[in-house]
């Protein structure tokens, strides 16, 4: 589907009409990626590897008798396309935990002096996988490459000198790691989480 037409992007697009890019040098290298396309690009890889192994069995059945060179060359295009698929992104993304898959379709990805959009990559990853994946973007902001995540992950914001602004108040403005509802919550559940629970479920007194 094309993106103009993509219905789950409206508000991207009401967004989008308020925003102006300026670019010091132009750049094409970079992906916009959320993590329901995550999920959904590694069902449409695995279906694809499904179809192509499948080409295969069919092309040695359709040519059964024929030479191996016959075979090898009439299932070259499918047998390249796997290869590619392998190369990219392991023997399978389906069989990887979620974290694993997207760490691995990321790490593919990145390329020096790209321009990555990430929308809640957190969704996919766990505490560890959101610290290796700050490991490939330091590294990769290293080689040029620019990131603007939306994320409500304190691991994420954390990352060292990063420009946080909040779009929970009107207007837009920058704010600070410690000021962050975010992160004063967590931080707050995570040295007394008894405190919080005790309001969640203990038993209102008679």
């Amino acid at each position: 589907m094309e993106v103009a037409r993509d219905e789950t992007l409206k508000d991207q697009h009401r967004l989008a009409k308020h925003l102006k890019l300026t670019w010091s040098k132009r750049n094409h290298r970079g992906f916009f990626l959320r993590a329901e396309d995550f999920f959904g690009f590694a069902k449409a890889m695995s279906q694809l590897r499904v179809e192509m192994l499948q080409r295969i069995t069919d092309i040695e059945t359709e040519f059964d008798g024929a030479s191996e060179y016959s075979k090898r060359l009439a299932s070259g295009p499918a047998r390249t396309s796997l290869a590619q698929m392998t190369a990219l992104y392991g023997p399978n993304l389906d069989a990887r935990s979620h974290g694993e898959a997207f760490l691995k379709l990321f790490q593919s990805r990145l390329v020096p002096d790209g321009v990555y959009l990430l929308d809640e990559p957190e969704a996919a990853l766990s505490p560890q996988s959101q610290l290796a994946l700050m490991s490939m973007i330091a590294q990769s902001v290293e080689e040029g490459s620019q990131f603007v995540i939306a994320t409500h992950a304190p691991i994420l914001l954390a990352y060292p000198n990063a420009l946080i602004y909040s779009f929970d108040r009107s207007p837009v403005q920058a704010v600070g790691f410690e000021d962050l509802e975010h992160v004063t919550l967590t931080r707050s559940f995570l040295n007394d989480p008894a405190r919080y629970l005790r309001h969640l479920f203990d038993e209102p007194s008679a």
